[in-house]
């Protein structure tokens, strides 16, 4: 949820790209891998394409991760977590680029909005649909705001896994089948646990300055040395999921496509355990993220034949 990549600076004139620079671009792709394999599964089960619902749950969770990261923005400096020696990607509320009455004007524009196109997500999926658009954008918020944030007492990595993985599959299947099925709850895993692992790396990255700042995220709690190898556990999860799919028999062989994708994950992992630090960890985050969208989409192509 709080991950990030070295996007630069912008002049503080540039409206437009002071907002799209707090939204993280980077980190978007988390929110369309879910949609494209919970779409998939849906599919799968239900055998034809209902592209309103496909293409509303999208935008939602896109608008869910942009509302996530100004929240983020916002929190973390008002909390002193953005720190001056911080090696992430520019912060603009901390930068002075924009003023926290217009971050959290940002923040409630942009759930507004999501909460307007999951309105028309209940009207098709129901009162499960609208729980769980309640309970993603409470998420993104207590992720970094209220008295207990996800993020600080090291529980983030655990709700990204669980909203990010079965919520957002297992939510966009639904929205095509009208059924919670378990197909959709395993594919679920490989999805969660890559969005996580874009998570450990920002937290690995982050680590000494979020323990200055009294962020105590599970990699502040755990370690460095054991927040390295959480990556590769997480990474090494994912591609175990389409080999057991297809052992059992619930998909064909096309379901073992994502592990073409093999030889980036190896590098990534192999990064990761060196040691890699600071800013070299920005381009292994970036990196991570194009990694799980590539796997969602062999994934999904594969659940579909």
């Amino acid at each position: 949820m709080s991950a990030g990549s070295s996007e630069g600076h912008v002049a503080v004139g540039s409206a437009w790209r002071v907002w799209l620079l707090g939204a993280r671009p980077a980190t978007l792709v988390a929110a369309v891998g879910p949609v494209l394999v919970g779409t998939a599964v849906g599919v799968r089960e239900g055998g034809t394409v209902r592209w309103w619902p496909f293409l509303a749950a999208l935008l939602a969770a896109v608008l869910i991760q942009i509302g996530t990261n100004y929240a983020n923005d916002l929190f973390d400096y008002l909390k002193g977590a953005d720190r001056p020696d911080r090696v992430g990607p520019t912060r603009i509320t901390a930068r002075g680029l924009v003023t926290v009455a217009a971050m959290r004007r940002a923040v409630v524009l942009t759930f507004a909005a999501a909460t307007a196109i999951g309105l028309s997500l209940v009207w098709v999926g129901g009162w499960p649909i609208l729980v769980i658009g309640v309970a993603s954008i409470a998420a993104g918020l207590l992720y970094t705001a209220g008295p207990w944030p996800l993020g600080y007492v090291g529980l983030g990595d655990a709700f990204v896994f669980l909203f990010f993985g079965f919520v957002a599959v297992t939510g966009s299947a639904y929205l095509q089948s009208g059924t919670f099925s378990w197909l959709a709850s395993i594919a679920a895993v490989p999805i969660g646990a890559l969005i996580t692992a874009i998570l450990v790396v920002n937290n690995l990255r982050d680590l000494a300055t979020d323990r200055l700042a009294g962020k105590r995220t599970l990699a502040v709690r755990i370690g460095d040395r054991a927040t390295r190898w959480e990556y590769a556990l997480l990474i090494g999860i994912a591609y175990f999921v389409p080999p057991v799919l297809w052992l059992m028999g619930e998909s064909e062989r096309m379901v073992l496509l994502p592990w073409l994708t093999v030889p980036l994950a190896a590098r990534l992992v192999r990064i990761v355990l060196s040691g890699a630090s600071g800013t070299a960890l920005n381009a292994v985050l970036r990196r991570t993220g194009q990694l799980q969208l590539l796997f969602a989409c062999l994934f999904a192509i594969g659940l579909l034949v």
